[in-house]
């Protein structure tokens, strides 16, 4: 491996991992931070996001070396105390475990679409803008088998920091992609072949009824709002059964139902 040992904070060479969490807010750039040791494991073994470097505090390396063995020999794997990783990061590194994903060049939404298999599942978010919900459904998408995510422009980022480390990496793994126009791309995947459900609370179809076609694609919105209306209207729509007085699930948890219904296992 190639360890390189960091004294100072101010040290050019770990500069992109310099105050993460304004960094976050402003954008990296066509990078991305991944956090965690099961994260990194996702970034090296999946090849799905290029990895430029790794800063690990110096306590935790021992724990780290099967799975940096996953990057090339000439990765930099930057090694810190924890006094300096902090003042690094601008704030108390606990987990000790930080890496630089390339983001690349975004993938087309009809070029995914259209690359899934005969019989797939994917998932539609519209207007989903927290970063915790956002990582829990990919979270929930690649525990149920879900074949993409696929997002509209309103959608937060879900290769934020926090995101990623809500997913447990599954943002590094589960495919996704971005559209603009929602009613342009439910015609797109109506071309495709996918059945196309929209979770609602008035939905007109209980969940647990509802049979799924090879090509399915399940549409979650913001919480509070839920989808637009014209896209309820277009759409066919499920609700799921909820004791009475009471008909609110977070989106989250509204996913992995419906996921779990929908999924081949």
């Amino acid at each position: 491996m190639n360890l390189i040992p960091i004294d100072d904070p101010q040290d050019p060479r770990v500069s992109a991992y310099v105050d993460i969490r304004e960094r976050d807010l402003v954008g990296r750039h066509g990078r991305f931070i991944a956090e965690g040791k099961v994260v990194l494991d996702l970034l090296l073994s999946t090849g799905r996001f290029a990895a430029e470097s790794v800063l690990v505090l110096e306590n935790r390396l021992a724990g780290l070396d099967a799975v940096l063995r996953k990057a090339p020999p000439d990765f930099p794997v930057y090694v810190a105390g924890a006094e300096v990783i902090d003042r690094i990061a601008g704030f108390h590194m606990h987990r000790g475990i930080l890496a630089i994903g390339l983001r690349g060049d975004p993938a087309s939404v009809e070029a995914l679409a259209e690359s899934l298999p005969q019989r797939a599942l994917a998932v539609v978010l519209v207007g989903i803008s927290n970063h915790d919900n956002m990582g829990a459904i990919f979270r929930n998408a690649a525990a149920f088998g879900a074949d993409a995510v696929l997002l509209d422009s309103t959608c937060c980022d879900p290769l934020y920091r926090k995101a990623i480390r809500v997913s447990v990496g599954a943002a590094l793994k589960v495919p996704f992609a971005s559209f603009d126009d929602t009613g342009s791309f439910t015609v797109t995947l109506d071309r495709l072949g996918f059945s196309q459900f929209a979770l609602s609370p008035r939905g007109t179809a209980a969940i647990r009824d509802a049979q799924r076609s090879a090509r399915l694609a399940l549409y979650l919105g913001t919480e509070g709002e839920g989808l637009p209306r014209g896209l309820l209207a277009r759409l066919q729509t499920l609700r799921i059964g909820m004791a009475q007085g009471f008909d609110s699930l977070n989106v989250a948890a509204a996913s992995a139902i419906a996921l779990h219904h929908f999924s081949n296992l």
